[in-house]
């Protein structure tokens, strides 16, 4: 039984009239309802059940096409704080879930509870539970290429496309798994790591996680102190070693957002978003009948010039590359000086780009 169900439970019984439920249960009760409180003015919570999972919700606005927000990693809702009371101001309905293994929706334990397919149908199924038949998708990081594959295995289903961060020029001969292992043999790489046995990554990210988000949600510019492992070879160490502690957090997180965000990993466990990690391979056979499918409707790339991700690749390069996939690529927006916590870090950018792409549909 789910925490929800379990206090929905125990709420019943007091209905009817049964004794004070023990403290050990109204502890859960409670925790259940701060969960289900938003902590941003204008957005609710609710839960969805959605391709057999319980999905929360964050949503705004009744009326107006949909905008879906979808996440990445180490990320949650949270991410799209600053972008979904503007889109709702601006008369959209806008809904940012806890993709399946964050937050407040079920996590699963098996890796191949999240493959590609899978995490589309659970996009699918939601749009279904919402009562909605298309959708403006918008997503960052790993929602970004949730967000491509989504769109190419469901067309119909969405009116138009916003990939953060995360460019698509279509899929490879070869699994980036074979790549990345030949590329970095014996070296350490954190997509590396996260495919290695025995859950060591989560392990390491949950004995720390305050220590893993303040050294990932940082500007290009931040200040770091020295790292602790400086050895390139995988078993010199995990991850959180070799990233330089932050000397202050950058103007665009505050205490209160990394003190959230922590909370909500705490809650949930790193597991459910690395097992993203671990279905590259999967999904890049899973692909396999979309390989050469192209996407028609309109397509916004929206990215921090300093973003990593892109390797400082220029607007025409990018263009060149997804304009092969999108054959309706409305533009290319890479914002000086802007890192990969792109709609974070200029959120006013951001939603001003997010509404003129809506605007011209």
């Amino acid at each position: 039984m789910t925490r929800f169900a379990f206090a929905m439970l125990f709420l019943l019984m007091g209905v009817q009239g049964q004794a004070a439920m023990p403290a050990n249960e109204q502890k859960v009760e409670e925790e259940i309802d701060m969960r289900m409180t938003s902590p941003i003015a204008g957005v609710n919570f609710r839960m969805i059940e959605t391709n057999g999972i319980s999905m929360r919700i964050a949503e705004a606005g009744s009326d107006g096409p949909l905008v879906l927000l979808v996440h990445g990693w180490p990320e949650s809702w949270y991410s799209w704080r600053h972008q979904i009371v503007a889109l709702a101001t601006a008369g959209y309905r806008v809904v940012a879930p806890d993709m399946r293994g964050y937050g407040s929706t079920t996590a699963p334990a098996s890796v191949e509870d999240y493959d590609i397919v899978t995490i589309a149908a659970d996009l699918i199924g939601l749009l279904d539970a919402l009562g909605e038949e298309k959708a403006v998708m918008v997503g960052h990081d790993w929602g970004a290429i949730v967000a491509w594959q989504t769109v190419l295995f469901h067309p119909n289903r969405f009116s138009a496309l916003v990939a953060m961060s995360v460019p698509y020029g279509g899929r490879p001969e070869r699994s980036p798994m074979f790549e990345w292992r030949e590329a970095y043999g014996d070296n350490f790489y954190y997509i590396l790591y996260h495919n290695e046995p025995g859950g060591v990554a989560e392990a390491e990210y949950d004995a720390d996680p305050r220590g893993l988000l303040s050294r990932l949600y940082l500007s290009p510019d931040s200040e770091r102190e020295p790292r602790e492992i400086n050895d390139p070879k995988a078993a010199a160490g995990g991850w959180i070693g070799r990233l330089g502690a932050a000397k202050g957090l950058p103007d665009w997180l505050k205490e209160e957002d990394l003190d959230y965000v922590v909370d909500e990993f705490k809650h949930a466990g790193f597991r459910g978003g690395i097992n993203y990690y671990r279905n590259f391979q999967r999904n890049w056979e899973l692909t396999e009948s979309i390989g050469r499918d192209t996407i028609k409707i309109p397509t916004l790339f929206l990215a921090g010039s300093e973003d990593m991700v892109i390797g400082h690749a220029s607007q025409e390069r990018l263009e060149g590359a997804m304009s092969r996939i999108a054959k309706d690529l409305r533009g290319v927006i890479l914002l000086p000086g802007i890192g990969h916590w792109v709609q974070q870090e200029a959120p006013g950018a951001t939603n001003e780009a997010l509404l003129e792409f809506l605007k011209g549909l």
